[in-house]
């Protein structure tokens, strides 16, 4: 990452929370309600991104879905509006493609 706060406000509208922890070799750990966590450390120069990489975070419902697209205010690089099926892809502060969707669960 490459501005922390810009990445943790990112992340804190998408549903984690401000119980934020420092780590001993400076990562931030951010979780959110459901125990998920995500570390947010200093960017790499040299990293590369694997040719797939998926993060996703599921909605309630499609209107939540694009809510939160409006609340992040985020670049939407891709969108899908079905019947069954609502995405956005944002980016986050340092360009990581992020899915924001709504689809009905599966049946049990």
């Amino acid at each position: 990452m490459t501005d922390e706060d810009a990445s943790r406000s990112f992340y804190e509208r998408l549903g984690f929370d401000a119980r934020a922890e420092r780590m001993d070799d400076g990562v931030l750990m951010l979780w959110d309600a459901t125990g998920f966590q995500l570390a947010l450390g200093p960017a790499d120069p040299d990293a590369r991104l694997p040719a797939f990489l998926h993060f996703g975070r599921r909605y309630a419902s499609a209107d939540d879905v694009r809510a939160a697209v409006s609340d992040l205010g985020a670049e939407v690089v891709e969108a899908w509006d079905e019947d069954a099926y609502v995405s956005r892809k944002v980016r986050d502060p340092d360009g990581y493609v992020v899915e924001l969707f709504w689809e009905p669960l599966p049946r049990a």
